[in-house]
């Protein structure tokens, strides 16, 4: 399992503090989630996050862009540091161009579904991408309510890349417990991202780690 901390959640007059103790509870990457206020209600953050987390922390930085038109971004992401970066099938008709440009630039590429997107609408792209990336809410805001329909279509983009493209991984993202997430794994997922599980865990960081380690099944 590989454990990707968002920083949606975290309290950002200490950045740098939330992040190295994520770090040191045993957070394998670093989660950024990038709204644009059009392609989701929410505005967050930019490039300029993701430059800062890579002087915050050595962990890998993944990077969900839940914005219109990505090709047009991708490149300052890329420079900023950014070393896995997912974009939306939903309303993005060269999404093939812009994993090959995502690709060609040596960042691992990543293809995202909403909760409502059927999961056969991903298939032509299976075979360009490292990982497939499940909303388990509607994107947007932190602290939704897990969706648990979408175990379901987790389990159908596993059979998928078994088919096309074995050594791509599954990311989940969105109201990820320790209750929920065994489901989650059970049904093909091993990227796990949480956010409030991590940040706004009531004993504190480091317990919310642990609280979703010893829950998983690996």
């Amino acid at each position: 399992m590989i454990l990707s901390a968002s920083i949606l959640s975290a309290d950002f007059t200490d950045l740098r503090g939330q992040v190295q103790q994520a770090e040191q509870a045993g957070v394998d990457w670093i989660h950024v989630d990038v709204m644009d206020g059009h392609f989701v209600p929410n505005i967050t953050m930019g490039a300029f996050m993701v430059e800062t987390c890579k002087r915050i922390t050595s962990l890998p930085l993944d990077v969900h862009l839940m914005i219109e038109k990505p090709e047009r971004h991708i490149q300052a992401f890329i420079n900023a540091g950014a070393d896995y970066i997912s974009v939306h099938i939903e309303g993005n008709p060269n999404i093939h161009r812009t994993l090959q440009a995502l690709r060609s630039a040596g960042v691992h590429p990543g293809i995202v579904l909403n909760p409502g997107t059927p999961a056969g609408h991903v298939s032509a792209v299976l075979p360009f991408v490292d990982y497939v990336l499940a909303m388990t809410v509607n994107p947007g805001f932190s602290g939704q309510s897990f969706i648990p329909q979408v175990a379901g279509k987790v389990s159908e983009i596993r059979k998928m890349l078994d088919q096309m493209n074995p050594q791509a991984s599954i990311e989940v993202d969105g109201g990820i417990t320790a209750e929920n997430l065994p489901v989650i794994q059970t049904a093909g997922a091993n990227i796990i991202v949480a956010a409030t599980a991590i940040f706004r865990h009531p004993e504190g960081i480091a317990a919310g780690v642990r609280n979703l380690r010893s829950a998983g099944l690996n």
